[in-house]
């Protein structure tokens, strides 16, 4: 139950550009256009775009098509899915802009008008690049990229209806919606076409704990405890942890990336490697996890704590007016999301960076702090425990939340996004990944 003790006050008062003012000269064209798909998919009001595990989803689709626009250009890696042709000196920032500009106003249609002064701002938009036929040829492979993209994930089952029903009253080990709660966060989200594999049930983890068990029976009891938001045993700096992550995930963990790319001074390939790695396994992981949380439909704490009366275990004493400390997304308990997303971000960080003991911060903007993690394992074990602490999820949903992470990423970056090398050495490395085991440390 360690928790970070590393955490610093950031200046509420302090203009959040002039923290990033320093570093304005370092960033890129997909620096820049992955802070504005954000910025978009949070405003969205497309259902399950800004709410929902929806943000996650719409970055990826940007973050692809630039990826192979800069790689059709700059080359060194293996493009996902969909070759490009590139005119020789074509401006790979120009292709970035515009396969960036192009893909988000196909998946965020309602957010043209924000898209078109970006698209045009003479900072991070299209005007930046010289005229001349080098921006013009890079204009021309971004469009392709976008398209190809698009064409790509027609009909992938990208905002569907697809129903979900539940009951409306207490049902032992089973989600309902709360007082509060209008309606099941994307269920179709679950159900859309990954990325990178073709069954979003692909990495389903194991049920949920039985509600006879000890394991579960530990659970309740802990994150009853610690959840509650009268919690008379969770501590002052466990509180702040719990609210720290309450962020969006997308927002907090673009502002980190953007942040490292920045600080390493990567070029414009390798940022564009390194995001479109770490969108396309957060993608898929928050695909397979909602997946599973509409498979298994679990319960959430507010909901199993008000009733633990008639889940058949008499060591989970119900607490009719038990609140959580944040209030509870609106979907179903299992697996843990953060967690998910968490596993996939931190694994293929470890894996593009080849460090497990890579040191991160992360600043939050609702609490105003900044934590600092020496290690993978450090921020993994703080973001679980953050959602015990803020009430949302039982620690069985996290491990599994992380692992689901992990096994996606690990997917991704095994098969996709890889430097280009001759066919003797990918034979030769192929050959020598079927006959090693899996090293699961610092997971």
């Amino acid at each position: 139950m360690n928790a970070l003790k590393r955490i610093a006050m950031v200046g509420l008062l302090i203009s959040p550009n002039l923290l990033v003012a320093p570093w304005a000269a370092a960033q890129n064209a997909v620096t820049n256009w992955n802070n504005i798909a954000i910025t978009a998919a949070r405003a969205t009001k497309i259902p399950g775009s800004a709410t929902g595990g929806g943000a996650v989803i719409y970055p990826a689709y940007m973050q692809l098509a630039v990826y192979n626009a800069v790689t059709a250009i700059d080359g060194g890696f293996e493009p996902y899915k969909y070759s490009l042709t590139a005119p020789a000196g074509a401006s790979a920032d120009a292709a970035a802009i515009e396969a960036a500009y192009e893909t988000l106003l196909q998946v965020l249609p309602d957010q043209q008008s924000y898209l078109n002064g970006q698209y045009n701002d003479p900072v991070v938009g299209i005007a930046s690049i010289p005229d001349g036929p080098a921006k013009e040829n890079g204009k021309m492979v971004g469009h392709a990229s976008a398209s190809a993209l698009m064409a790509l994930r027609a009909d992938d089952g990208r905002g569907a209806n697809v129903p979900y029903s539940f009951p409306t009253t207490p049902v032992p080990g089973v989600w309902i919606l709360w007082p509060g709660a209008t309606a099941p966060a994307t269920p179709w989200l679950g159900q859309m076409r990954p990325f990178t594999f073709d069954d979003p049930a692909q990495f389903l983890p194991e049920p949920p704990p039985d509600l006879s068990s000890q394991t579960w029976t530990d659970d309740y009891n802990q994150v009853k405890a610690l959840g509650a938001k009268d919690s008379t045993v969770r501590t002052p700096e466990q509180t702040e942890i719990a609210l720290f992550w309450t962020e969006s995930t997308t927002t907090q963990y673009g502002r980190m990336l953007r942040a490292k790319a920045i600080e390493l001074n990567l070029s414009l390939a390798d940022t564009a490697r390194l995001f479109a790695m770490t969108y396309t396994s957060s993608a898929d992981a928050i695909i397979g996890c909602w997946n599973a949380k509409y498979h298994y439909s679990f319960w959430r704490p507010v909901t199993a704590i008000r009733n633990g009366d008639i889940d058949g275990n008499p060591d989970t004493i119900s607490d009719p007016n038990w609140t959580p400390l944040a209030t509870t997304p609106a979907h179903p308990e299992y697996p843990s999301a953060h967690g998910c997303i968490t596993g996939a971000v931190t694994d293929t960080l470890k894996t593009y960076f080849g460090n497990p003991n890579l040191g991160i911060s992360l600043d939050s903007t609702v609490t105003g702090t900044t934590h600092y993690f020496n290690s993978i394992r450090e921020w993994q074990n703080e973001v679980g425990w953050a959602r015990i602490y803020a009430g949302f999820h039982y620690h069985s949903a996290v491990m599994q939340g992380l692992t689901l992470g992990h096994k996606v990423a690990h997917h991704v970056v095994k098969n996709y996004f890889r430097p280009v090398r001759s066919k003797h050495d990918r034979e030769r490395n192929d050959d020598d990944s079927r006959n090693s085991p899996e090293c699961d440390e610092d997971r």
